[in-house]
């Protein structure tokens, strides 16, 4: 697994087109807070209850059309899940798999909000609400 701040992630899949980028936050979090622009949700916790997905790395798998070099680049909300389902991946026989840190909301800043200290939003890079 590599680590990707989510400006080198953005760099990373502009020049590569045929990269995965896969958002494994909850359907809430895609959904409701927002998501970068050409992310594709694979939860791999389900809410409410935060229950692993079993059918996360399946979903990846079919998505990525069962290439196994096919790069992934993996975000969730602040980089501690993306760490968990790009082991995942690896462990599943994923060769290409990038974390992004920090992922989309960032670190907890002093008063505990995110989005203040570093993030794709934080950075400014393309995102959309539903």
């Amino acid at each position: 697994m590599q680590h990707l701040t989510p400006r080198e992630a953005h760099a990373f899949l502009q020049c590569t087109p045929d990269a995965l980028f896969v958002d494994c936050r909850t359907d809430a979090e895609f959904f409701f807070v927002g998501h970068p622009v050409g992310a594709i949700h694979v939860a791999l916790l389900e809410g409410p209850e935060w229950t692993p997905n079993p059918r996360f790395v399946d979903e990846v798998r079919s998505l990525a059309g069962h290439a196994y070099d096919r790069p992934v680049v993996v975000i969730c909300r602040s980089g501690r899940r993306s760490v968990d389902a790009c082991k995942a991946l690896e462990e599943a026989g994923f060769r290409q798999v990038y974390d992004v840190l920090h992922g989309f909301e960032g670190d907890l800043d002093e008063h505990r909000q995110r989005g203040r200290r570093n993030g794709w939003r934080f950075d400014g890079l393309p995102w959309e609400q539903m």
